[in-house]
């Protein structure tokens, strides 16, 4: 069976579409006008092997944070419609990643309990970088926790991130992106000896 998903979500400051396969590659062909955010998004689809695609937009004139906390609500919201009931999947991961000096960890549970604890230990300073034009752009850091609130809220997983040590924000980013790449796949992957079954023992995940 096909886990794959696409939601269509618009308000009066953002339209964003995604459509992924848990299943995938790896391939990331999103249009993503944040270029860190992009390279974000990037790095969680290749160590993941999720195949994520579409088109993101939002009122950056005002701020980055609605683009950014909407497009992780409507992830969460592909995951929830492609896991269905979650029968069968193993249900919680993690992982230890490091990134260069940074040493960093998460933990996902798709037990239908929205939580997020984050500690990315992030100076706040946006990342600056140039845009294929030669403007100036930059990434606002504290949206980081904005886009893994939003997941969770949709997704219903609780996700622990944590930087365990690390200097760069680059880094820790980067390397918190890929730990909750890599702990969402193994949550996510089909346990052959649950043979379908609900991984609760409730026999429903609510």
């Amino acid at each position: 069976m096909e886990r794959i998903a696409t939601i269509e979500r618009k308000t009066g400051e953002t339209t964003i579409s995604l459509t992924i396969n848990i299943d995938g590659t790896g391939q990331c062909t999103v249009n993503n006008p944040i270029g860190f955010f992009n390279h974000m998004l990037r790095s969680f689809c290749k160590h993941g092997l999720f195949d994520l695609s579409g088109t993101i937009q939002g009122d950056l004139e005002v701020d980055q944070h609605h683009l950014i906390e909407d497009t992780g609500i409507t992830l969460g919201m592909c995951f929830a419609k492609a896991l269905g009931n979650c029968a069968g999947i193993f249900r919680s991961g993690y992982s230890i990643y490091p990134m260069d000096e940074s040493l960093c960890r998460a933990a996902v549970d798709f037990g239908g309990r929205p939580f997020l604890v984050c500690n990315p230990d992030l100076t706040g300073i946006p990342l600056v970088s140039i845009s294929a034009g030669g403007q100036e752009a930059s990434f606002q850091t504290d949206c980081f926790e904005d886009f893994w609130q939003g997941f969770v809220s949709t997704a219903k997983c609780n996700l622990h991130l944590d930087i365990l040590r690390g200097r760069s924000d680059h880094h820790k980013m980067e390397g918190l992106f890929k730990a909750t790449a890599r702990a969402i796949r193994d949550a996510v992957t089909i346990d052959p000896r649950r043979n379908g079954a609900i991984p609760s023992t409730k026999g429903i995940i609510v």
